[in-house]
């Protein structure tokens, strides 16, 4: 293989490989060197050479590298590696071997890459998440008997923990196909998993959202999963249907069901929503994971905040240089003349004692300008009072910056002339 068709690998030299010698090493824990791959595969072959693969400004490892043995002596040595040496751990870490396929295409096309995760129907602590000792070579182990497996990784994040889904790329369409028809809703460490066509995103359905599970709330204590299913059945069938019960089997008034088709669900959202059952009005929607709910839950806050700024511009004041006997009732007291006041607020430490300013809200900009004009420089409790319209902590600091740059300049003294 050329060591120039990968990016980041400039400095290195790799001769060419002949068709069937050249396998791609990944997982690598960043301080593997050739020196170490060199060792451990030499123990299969003759190894023509090794390269880690850097990055090309700070050299430091990208996590893979290639390394080509010398078919003219042992054909099979590449073979025999990458069946034995898979997961073999380095530096305390798995390594996951494939072969190298220079062909672009071949990568991209998806033929043969399958998905797997646990069912969502398998409610909290775990709803989504395959087990946790569920790594490369067990997944590999599990799914191997349904033909040539090219690559095989449980997808993790950067402590190296697994995010509870995984993929397995097989040579044939056809093998794909039959671990999915033999896998697919089998159980997997006591979890039911999914297992389906791998999609990139941008080729994943649009339109209407797809989604089979749906969250149901505000049950009656009294419903039972019988009475629930019986509900839910009517939208199309299901394969599970529970309400969550605490620890002394009390129903929680919420629960999960899982539907075979996504139109089922969507029906069964849109007919329930709002629906009176057993006496309460019921809430349905797409089941979510706690990643999705806490951004949706952000998002929401987010424009309440924006909007109670907005509504609050040019109505909020910051006072500075109050006394230290001024607190909130004083300060409400000088500015009640100016108008209708929302709130006065005078900031204290850990300790209970002013900070020297606070704010007040009238309930109008037209208000908030008057008391900037009446009472700027207003003696209280004999201090001159600072007044001016309230500015976010970002603003401040930019304007801060900004008035830090231009008195800079203008005491830098002038250069030659």
């Amino acid at each position: 293989m050329a060591a120039t068709t990968a990016p980041g690998m400039e400095g290195g030299i790799v001769t060419a490989a002949p068709p069937g010698s050249s396998l791609y090493v990944g997982d690598l824990e960043r301080e593997v060197t050739e020196s170490q791959l060199f060792e451990l595969f030499s123990s299969r072959g003759a190894v023509a050479s090794v390269k880690v693969c850097r990055d090309a400004v700070t050299r430091r490892s990208l996590g893979y590298a290639y390394v080509n043995y010398n078919t003219g002596i042992d054909p099979l040595a590449a073979g025999r590696a990458l069946e034995e040496l898979n997961y073999t751990p380095l530096n305390g870490k798995p390594i996951r071997i494939m072969w190298s396929h220079r062909d672009p295409s071949f990568r991209k096309s998806g033929l043969g890459n399958i998905f797997i995760k646990a069912g969502l129907w398998q409610c909290p602590p775990a709803v989504h998440n395959l087990d946790k000792s569920i790594d490369n070579k067990a997944l590999h182990d599990t799914f191997q008997a349904f033909g040539h497996i090219l690559s095989c990784k449980v997808a993790t994040d950067g402590n190296g923990q697994s995010r509870g889904y995984g993929f397995v790329h097989f040579e044939t369409e056809e093998a794909a196909q039959l671990a999915i028809t033999k896998v697919n809703g089998m159980m997997i460490e006591d979890k039911i998993v999914y297992v389906g066509i791998f999609q990139k995103r941008n080729d994943r359905p649009t339109g209407r959202e797809q989604y089979t599970n749906v969250y149901i709330k505000n049950l009656s204590p009294e419903v039972t999963d019988e009475e629930l299913a019986t509900l839910m059945a009517e939208f199309g069938e299901t394969s599970s249907c529970v309400i969550m019960k605490d620890d002394k089997g009390n129903s929680k008034g919420f629960g999960f069901v899982n539907y075979k088709e996504t139109e089922a669900a969507a029906k069964a959202v849109e007919a329930l929503q709002g629906k009176e059952f057993k006496g309460k009005n019921l809430y349905a929607g797409r089941a979510q994971k706690k990643t999705e709910r806490s951004a949706v839950l952000k998002a929401r806050f987010d424009a309440v905040r924006r909007k109670r700024e907005q509504e609050s511009a040019n109505m909020n004041l910051y006072v500075r240089n109050l006394a230290d006997e001024v607190d909130d009732k004083r300060l409400r007291e000088e500015f009640a003349s100016c108008g209708n006041i929302n709130s006065a607020k005078v900031m204290l430490d850990d300790k209970g004692k002013s900070k020297g300013f606070g704010f007040v809200c009238f309930s109008s900009a037209e208000e908030a300008a008057r008391a900037v004009n009446e009472k700027s420089n207003h003696m209280v409790c004999g201090k001159p009072l600072y007044v001016t319209l309230a500015q976010r902590k970002e603003i401040r600091r930019a304007q801060l910056e900004r008035e830090m740059t231009q008195r800079n300049a203008m005491m830098r003294p002038p250069g030659p002339p």
